[in-house]
Formats: C-alpha cells, structure tokens, sequence
C-alpha cells in the first residue's frame, strides 16, 4: 500500500474543527499533526483547505448481487459509493437468493472481496423458517440481522406474533427492523385501486404507505425489543409520530436505536409533482413536517445515524405505471455531498454531520478501528470540496450501474475529490483507481 500525505486539510472529528497534515502508511493513519515534514510518501495531496472528514460508512444499501445483475452489481455500486465519499457499506439480505443461510453469506463475501473497491459488511436475513440459523449465528460475522416487519417480497416478510417474539428474544446480535404494517398499507392501497386501477398517482404513495402503517410496525418493534431485551435498531424512519418511540441522547448506553436515511431528509411530498416513481421507495417520503421534524431528531440524539437504503432499480422499471414500478432509488454517489447542503444551510453542524455518518454508525455496529480520524486507526477518508459556485449533478458521470440518480435536476455545493480505503487511493479528480480492494469490515462480538 502506498504512503498518502494528504497536506493543508480541514479536518472534522470527534466533534471538532482544526487544520492538520495526515500521513497515512501500511493503510492506517500513521500520524495527524499540525505539519508534517517529510513522511517519505509515494502520494502527495494538498488539501487547499478542503474539508477531511472520515469516510461515510453506509449501513444499509441494496447492491442486488447476486440476483439482479440488471440493476446493480457490489463492482458498480461500489464505485459509485467511493466517488460520493462512501468507504464502507453494509449490504441487505433481500437478494436472489436471500441471505438466510451461513452458505449464502459467504458467498457474498466472496463476491465482494473479488470486486469491490470499498470495505463490506453484510446483513443476515431472517425468514420464519431459519431462526435457529440466527440464533447460532456468530456476531463477527455479520453486521446484523434483519427483519421486514413489512413490505418484502418472497419469503422475507416475518409478521406471525409467535415468530417475532422468538426472533426477538433469541437473536445474538443487533437486530435491525424495517417497520411498515402491511395489512394497512394493502387496504389503503386497495381504496385507491378503486379509483385510480393500476394508475395511481405516485403522489399518493406516502397515503398508502402512510404514518399510521409506520407507527403501528415500529412500535411493536419497539415494544418486543422492551420486553426481550434486545439490541434493536430501526431503520429509515420518515415520521414525526414515530421519533416519540426512541430517546434522545449519546448512543452509547442506548438498547433501542433509531437511523433515518438521507433521502427521507433531502426530499418531501410536494417532490412527488416532478419526479413520481423516482422517488418511490418503501417507506414513503412523507411530508415537509415530517422532513423537518427528522432533521430536529439529529440535533438532539433522538435519531442516532444517517444511512441511504440505496436501491437501484433500471429507468425502465421505474416509468412503468405505478402499481408495477418497484421501490428504491440510487443514493450512494450523492447522498453524502447532498447531505452537506444541510450544512450549508444551517441545518447541521458538520460536526454533527460526521457524527452520523461515521462515529455513530461505526460505534452502534462495533465496527474495529474505522469511523474517526485516529492515529493508528483504518484510513478510510473522504476530502470534500466546497465549490464557489453550485455544480449541476447532471455534469458528472453517473456511475451506479442503473445509470440515473433523484438528484440530475440539483446543484450542489460540495463534491468529493478523493477518497481513500483502507489506506487506498480509491477515487482521486474524477477517476477511480481499479486496482483498489475494499476489506471486509471487522465487528466485535459484544454490541454496545
């Protein structure tokens, strides 16, 4: 691995601001000082004074691999994420075949270590049928175990009462939970089939997937994590009702935890009008109050990481009429630049940025040595460029395999220069650097 010295950098960490050199060396940070002289590196950055941040560690995408090389593969969506800033990504089980046995696993491992260019973690299915494999799992090999409470497809969808309780109170690690009531979300569907047939305006998707739907699934989640005792995370909220379910304050010491997803804090209802399907994914965007109140959740610990559920889907799929065009969109390219525009506005310190995007998710996960800027911890950095004039999104090219992104029509003010992974000059002035290898993200097996 080379040596970087990244020079004259704005480094964001642990809650701080300060101006810094980083030497990097064997693929950790070797040292962080105010100037560092020499370092004998084969790499030389100059920063400019742009701001070094540790990398974004995306804990739940969809890269569809194996199953739907159509949509996405872990080599394109893995180059895609290092060019927004993202170093590490934690995949879902709902492939083909599903993650639901040790075998399966592994070979997504495997795929991963021969094409991606990020560090990787996996989540581990659950189904009614393999809870005994989930039980005996061993929790450093996983990055946590999920549940769809609602809104699956196959046999992923876990909704008996008697299979729930015994998931909750055997599952030896974290246990992450997508929360939609799916009895409600099919009789609101059906009223308005009744009317509109297959042509539903997309519009209408947060009134079909609606508060209600949300607040009913995550606080049964919440009310059986209580009750067994369980490490619980629930994932992408998008109401205010449903932030009165978790505790605001440091993580740490926190058993229920809770992440919302940028894209739940970038767009609202009234994006319906201009993008429609694009922007349909399961839990819906809800409304502006509900956008706003998701923000305030981060100021105040309530909502404790920022993931993306990046979900590709082809173009194609996504214009079909609304009935038949699937749910999810791609996020990992331009989320975490997307995201900066809350600091830019005032939103968000960047501190508190960072916090979400990194510290937090690598503490909540016990994911070792990444997620701060520490000496002798994995280089996993991300230099971000404020630009004096907004850039157009639709400039660059769009590397996620699907080839669109819900953000062609913005301009953003940051963008990502260069990234490192694993002490590996991954993306650098709009190239990536195809001899990178991402590695396998490392978790402790006791989960704070």
């Amino acid at each position: 691995m080379n040596r970087i010295h990244i020079r004259n950098a704005r480094l964001v960490n642990e809650g701080k601001v300060f101006d810094a050199d980083v030497l990097v060396a064997y693929g950790r940070i070797e040292k962080i000082a105010g100037s560092i002289e020499g370092g004998n590196a084969s790499i030389e950055i100059d920063a400019q004074g742009r701001w070094l941040v540790p990398g974004m560690i995306d804990d739940q995408v969809h890269f569809r691999e194996p199953g739907a090389a159509h949509k996405a593969t872990m080599a394109s969506e893995s180059r895609a994420a290092v060019a927004g800033g993202i170093t590490s990504f934690m995949d879902m089980p709902n492939t083909n075949p599903a993650t639901l046995s040790v075998g399966a696993l592994q070979d997504k491992k495997a795929r991963a270590a021969a094409s991606s260019v990020a560090n990787y973690g996996f989540h581990f299915g659950v189904s009614k049928d393999n809870l005994d494999v989930v039980a005996g799992l061993d929790p450093r090999q996983v990055a946590g175990v999920k549940v769809f409470m609602g809104a699956s497809t196959g046999d992923m969808l876990v909704d008996d009462p008697r299979v729930l309780e015994r998931l909750f109170a055997n599952v030896p690690t974290i246990l992450l939970a997508h929360c939609e009531h799916t009895p409600s979300i099919l009789a609101n569907e059906a009223r308005y089939r009744e009317r509109f047939g297959d042509f539903i305006p997309p519009a209408l998707h947060p009134l079909i997937r609606d508060a209600d739907a949300c607040f009913r699934s995550s606080s049964l989640a919440v009310e059986l994590a209580k009750k067994s005792g369980t490490r619980l995370h629930v994932l992408h909220l998008t109401t205010a009702k449903e932030l009165k379910l978790f505790k605001p304050g440091p993580l740490g010491g926190k058993t229920i935890t809770a992440e919302v997803c940028a894209h739940h804090l970038l767009f609202d209802d009234t994006d319906y009008a201009s993008l429609g399907n694009l922007i349909k994914c399961n839990p819906a965007i809800k409304t502006r109050e509900d956008r706003d109140a998701l923000r305030n959740a981060l100021l105040c610990d309530r909502i404790d990481v920022i993931g993306t559920d990046h979900a590709p889907h082809t173009l194609a799929e996504k214009q079909r009429a609304y009935a038949s065009a699937p749910s999810g969109l791609p996020l990992v390219q331009h989320a975490f630049p997307a995201l900066f525009e809350l600091v830019e506005e005032g939103v968000l310190p960047i501190t508190r940025l960072v916090q979400k995007t990194s510290h937090a998710v690598a503490d909540l996960f016990a994911i070792q040595d990444r997620g701060y800027l520490r000496e002798g911890y994995w280089a996993d950095l991300a230099l971000v460029e404020r630009l004096a004039q907004p850039r157009p999104v639709s400039l660059d090219p769009i590397l996620a395999h699907c080839q669109w992104t819900p953000f062609q029509n913005h301009r953003l003010r940051h963008r990502v220069t260069t990234t490192v992974v694993s002490g590996q000059l991954a993306w650098h002035d709009g190239s990536i650097n195809e001899g990178c290898q991402g590695l396998p993200l490392a978790f402790s097996a006791q989960r704070s």
